[in-house]
């Protein structure tokens, strides 16, 4: 266990932010989800931008590395297009 003041802050913080960062991640991930199983395009075409800003927030964050986000994204946008 840490012996100074300000390494328990930083523990207590570092759980803190752990936390926050798999909530996001996790809500990211379902939405992306939510949107491959989309079949109308009107539908998905309306929550893509939604989507596409949860995942620039996560690499933004570095939750997940930038060519993962632009990966994702163009995936992403093949697939409403294909609709």
């Amino acid at each position: 266990m840490a012996n100074h003041k300000s390494a328990l802050k930083r523990i207590r913080n570092s759980e803190t932010k752990r936390l926050r960062n798999r909530y996001q991640h996790k809500t990211t991930r379902n939405a992306i989800k939510k949107l491959r199983d989309m079949t109308d395009k009107k539908e998905a075409e309306k929550f893509f931008p939604t989507v596409m800003s949860m995942v620039d927030k996560l690499a933004k964050k570095n939750i997940i590395h930038d060519n993962k986000a632009a990966n994702v994204k163009s995936k992403l946008a093949k697939h409403v297009a294909a609709l």
